[in-house]
């Protein structure tokens, strides 16, 4: 016998309070598990499309496998060592970078820098605290990424899981089906198959957006000559995961860069500005249509709330699972919503709702 409406509700109830709760409490332990299921939910159509060209679906794992340690040591040897050096040496310059203000605005607006004033004292304090603070910072980061995750499990365990459930991906997914109440299990596959075209759209492609504007970005900027171009083109591409943020933040940080560097040299620094442009113009037009399209149904403001909140709450495992969350939300919600326009709640007892809309529309004609 099918249960009511409100047991299915406690039932359901029952096991997100359960699901929050080990998330609350052992987020650091399913960390390199989420992960890994990360990567081999983005790399499972690669395989698909490995299979259909006659691979195996172990033939197809290990390639794309061999793939990625091949990136991963090219990245290791060329990339790495460059992104760190430049991030130190970053840190470094910003006292530098103060001081240039600082003399800026004597030279401009004498008044805003009097002896004691708030802003002299404001800007003296800024690049001294990010000058003794912003090592300490750096490697606090590390450090706590390290106390969460540590060397050996970002090297060894993360991309044993990835392999593990990549190759058993479309085993897991039916044996999951197999398991769905067979009342429901239609209702289920289709909001799954909802829930996973909207992963789909925002995981995968902005995955390769980021992927792509990131190389860009950092590929221009060292080719103008930029100090640091590696590290302001990976920082705008990690950040363009949330809408808006990478573009602001990434190209504040280039151009005052390139201010610093070039100032007085406007062609340059134009064209630091272009670079960013030209990356912004291609992103909403050509690459978010594209990869993305229009069947994510996460409006950026939820996005960056649910990404707030997860964090805050449960730290960095929990802004994984937010997005999927929040696209698994959004798809029950629409859900939930169809069904009420076709219930009798809201066409009310004596007829549909679409009849009540009909016949207020032959009301309305004269």
């Amino acid at each position: 016998m099918s249960l009511s409406a409100g047991d299915q509700l406690k039932y359901w109830g029952i096991a997100a309070l359960v699901f929050a709760i080990v998330l609350w409490f052992l987020g650091h332990v399913l960390l390199p598990f989420v992960l890994g299921m990360a990567i081999a939910y983005f790399l499972d159509p690669l395989a698909d499309r490995l299979q259909r060209w006659g691979l195996s679906r172990g033939a197809a794992t290990a390639v794309i496998t061999a793939g990625a340690v091949l990136i991963f040591i090219l990245a290791a040897l060329l990339v790495i060592p460059s992104l760190v050096s430049q991030t130190v040496d970053l840190i470094d310059l910003v006292p530098v970078l103060v001081n240039r203000l600082q003399e800026f605005l004597a030279q401009h607006f004498p008044n805003a820098l009097d002896e004691g004033s708030p802003a002299r004292n404001a800007l003296a304090s800024l690049g001294q605290a990010i000058k003794e603070r912003g090592p300490a910072l750096f490697e606090k980061l590390l450090g706590s990424v390290g106390s969460v995750i540590n060397v050996i499990v970002l090297l060894v365990i993360v991309p044993v899981v990835a392999v593990y459930m990549l190759l058993d991906w479309d085993r897991m997914t039916a044996r999951i089906d197999k398991l769905l109440p067979r009342d429901h299990a239609p209702v289920v596959r289709r909001l799954a198959r909802d829930i996973d075209s909207s992963l789909a759209g925002f995981i995968r492609g902005m995955g390769t957006v980021c992927l792509i504007l990131g190389t860009y970005y950092a590929v221009a900027l060292m080719a103008l000559g930029l100090q640091f171009g590696l590290v302001v083109g990976f920082v705008a591409g990690i950040l363009t995961f949330i809408p808006y943020l990478g573009a602001m933040i990434g190209g504040a940080l280039a151009i005052g860069l390139a201010l610093f560097q070039f100032w007085g040299d406007w062609g340059w620094v134009a064209a630091v500005t272009g670079v960013f442009l030209l990356g912004q113009f291609a992103e909403g037009n050509f690459l978010t249509p594209k990869l993305v399209g229009n069947s994510v149904g996460l409006h950026p403001v939820w996005l960056i709330l649910a990404l707030s909140v997860f964090g805050a709450l449960f730290g960095f495992v929990g802004m994984l699972v937010a997005v999927p969350l929040m696209a698994a939300i959004g798809v029950i919600a629409r859900f939930a919503i169809d069904q009420y326009l076709k219930s009798s709640l809201y066409g009310g007892v004596s007829g549909s709702a679409t009849n009540l809309v009909h016949g207020a529309q032959e009301r309305d004609q004269p």
